[in-house]
């Protein structure tokens, strides 16, 4: 996409903008070229990858991509495709704050997804990772979108809810743009939107079942992203066509 990173980052904050109830931001998460193609064909202004589903086509573990495939990953997306990529970049990879602003750069993404689970598997001190997404964002500028994904739904922490909330609300006053409490169900949105303000709320949705985008939307919801969740359909679509094919080799 032509423009500096700071316009191109504005697209995105401009399409997080003023949504309407039940028409939230809908962003597939490309896992390569192909897949980020497909999606920019299909029409969506702008895509997100998932860490898990780069690591799955890269035959690693989630959370377990070398930090330099992660990135060639993520830029071989960008040059893929004319809109706006924000990257899913776990917690950091834990880079010095200058390097991770600058290899994101390097990379073209104009946006980045960081999570509050540390390398241990456990949730970060909110307040410390609230002081990191600080850095973050001044290192950045307006060159990137900062999307604060609070994990305490998926670690068993007690009361999510509450919790999730405390956290979202330290991440948007440490300059986040958008708030991303992943697997919250749809029961709690109006609850977070309503803590959250004007700051966006970012909700995980399945490429099947579960309610429709437009209800998460009315729900709260401003953006939706589905993960690993539109990889591992297309995986097993291809099984399936792979078993087909191998029963009709054996005919």
């Amino acid at each position: 996409m032509s423009g500096t990173g700071a316009s191109t980052a504005q697209v995105l904050r401009d399409l997080h903008r003023d949504r309407a109830a039940g028409d939230p931001l809908v962003l597939p998460g490309p896992w390569d070229a192909v897949s980020a193609r497909a999606f920019e064909a299909a029409g969506f202004p702008a895509l997100a990858t998932p860490s898990a589903g780069i690591a799955a086509s890269l035959g690693y573990e989630d959370g377990a991509t070398p930090v330099a495939e992660m990135f060639a990953a993520v830029t071989r997306i960008v040059r893929a495709v004319s809109v706006p990529v924000t990257a899913d970049l776990e917690g950091g990879y834990g880079l010095p704050v200058a390097e991770l602003v600058e290899r994101v750069r390097e990379s073209g993404a104009v946006g980045v997804n960081l999570e509050d689970t540390g390398p241990d598997g456990r949730l970060k001190d909110p307040r410390a990772h609230a002081e990191w997404l600080a850095e973050v964002r001044a290192a950045a500028g307006p060159e990137l979108f900062v999307n604060a994904r609070v994990d305490t739904y998926i670690r068993g922490t007690p009361e999510p809810s509450g919790a999730a909330i405390a956290r979202a609300r330290l991440y948007a006053e440490a300059g986040a743009d958008c708030v991303y409490p992943i697997a919250a169900p749809p029961a709690d949105l109006p609850a977070l939107r309503a803590a959250l303000g004007d700051v966006p709320l970012n909700t995980l949705a399945a490429p099947d079942g579960g309610p429709p985008l437009a209800e998460l939307g009315r729900l709260g919801a401003t953006r939706i992203t589905f993960g690993d969740g539109l990889l591992l359909r297309a995986r097993d679509d291809l099984a399936a066509l792979a078993t087909k094919l191998r029963e009709h080799a054996a005919d």
